[in-house]
């Protein structure tokens, strides 16, 4: 039983407790135990990443650094950017942060007062909406729409959603926990939208190189102009395997960087300066990594979706972005209890989409960056279970 105490504040006490964590915990240590309900992979972050780190901690790299992040670290995020966008930035776009989950609370508290709105759409990952709940912000959620196994937006909804107290929209593109993937002219279109009511963007891009329909999935950057009120949140975790670290960044005009050095100092002062060396060679070495990443993703992603499509009780169909397939299995109508007796009929951790937000109730997330081999066994497993439904 969660007690709360009636000295704490009421902002604290209405955190509320995480619907994933939830099932990890009952389930955890089990023998036998596929876990694919948490966000990341099962490989340890690459040699070349750790062993930067690892010489620059020996070497003494453990004083107090750049609030901001060291200006090398800055310099690497602009090359990257320069690779992969063909953006002209400058490191006074830059900022480092403790993670991309401290890039999104930054951003929310940096752009929006507490009291007033900000939408995003749903089913989402419910960190970032539970964080603006912690500023006494009100989350307002757009739902999405489930199409012949395949999740749209709806314009019209959005911007019907939008009052005067909304003041920025969350816009996470590739999606967590859908798949969704914006395009180009829906990204243009809620940038229109931005602009008419004079919101910010808060464009959470994470898994922007998760993309199996191109290079990259589409981007705010290539819709927007220099003056544009978007701050984008990053993070090393997804792509170089890095989700222990807990450092990101954000990508902000430069106008509001003191602001966001200001909140920074005020939340973690910085990031370590040896885990910086670190993240410097992820992106200045680590392209042919992320690349076999994605592929690695791409190849588990087909045996999941298809194998699970091939027993007439599912409509996911392959998603086109990110790391989850979020799972309509038919007959499921309460992800949650159904997540506790997935788990224990066959040993596969999965995420109840009620931990998801509206339009979840029915889901479950599966991560499946893993070894295709891993996913092949989860998929037979989950077959099984399913076919006997």
């Amino acid at each position: 039983m969660n007690f709360i105490r009636p000295d704490i504040s009421a902002r604290a006490a209405a955190a509320p407790r995480s619907g994933i964590g939830e099932i990890v915990t009952y389930a955890r240590g089990r023998e036998n135990l596929m876990p694919l309900w948490i966000g990341e992979g099962d490989l340890p972050t690459p040699d070349f990443i750790t062993k930067t780190a690892a010489d620059a901690l020996i070497a003494g790299e453990t004083f107090y650094t750049w609030t901001q992040g060291i200006p090398e670290l800055r310099q690497a995020i602009v090359r990257y950017y320069q690779r992969h966008y063909a953006t002209d930035l400058s490191v006074e776009n830059i900022y480092v942060t403790g993670s991309g989950m401290q890039s999104i609370v930054l951003a929310i508290q940096a752009t929006v007062s507490a009291g007033d709105e900000i939408i995003y759409f749903s089913p989402s990952w419910p960190n970032a909406m539970h964080a603006a709940l912690v500023a006494e912000v009100k989350p307002k959620a757009v739902g999405l729409d489930f199409v012949d196994g395949q999740w749209k937006i709806d314009i019209d909804r959005l911007a019907s959603a939008i009052t005067p107290k909304t003041k920025a929209l969350f816009i996470n593109s590739p999606s967590n926990p859908t798949g969704w993937t914006a395009t180009k002219d829906d990204l243009a279109a809620v940038l229109d939208l931005a602009r008419k009511h004079g919101l910010w963007i808060i464009a959470d891009e994470i898994y922007g190189l998760y993309y199996f329909d191109g290079a990259r999935a589409p981007s705010f950057m290539d819709v927007m102009d220099k003056d544009d009120r978007i701050i984008f949140a990053q993070s090393f975790s997804k792509n170089w395997c890095m989700t222990g670290w807990r450092v990101g960044w954000m990508v902000a005009p430069a106008e509001i960087g003191q602001t966001l050095t200001n909140l920074i100092q005020y939340s973690t002062s910085g990031v370590a300066q040896f885990m910086q060396k670190g993240a410097i060679a992820a992106l200045d070495q680590g392209d042919d990594f992320v690349r076999t990443n994605i592929e690695r993703a791409r190849t588990s992603r087909d045996i999941l979706c298809d194998a699970l499509v091939a027993t007439n009780r599912v409509e996911t169909r392959r998603p086109p972005g990110a790391l989850y397939a979020f799972l309509k299995i038919d007959g499921v109508t309460d992800a949650r209890a159904e997540a506790f007796k997935i788990v224990d009929a066959t040993g596969v951790g999965l995420a109840p989409g009620t931990a998801f937000g509206t339009g979840g109730e029915t889901f479950l997330r599966a991560c499946y960056l893993r070894d295709p081999k891993q996913i092949e066994d989860a998929a037979e497993r989950l077959s099984g279970y399913i076919r006997a439904l």
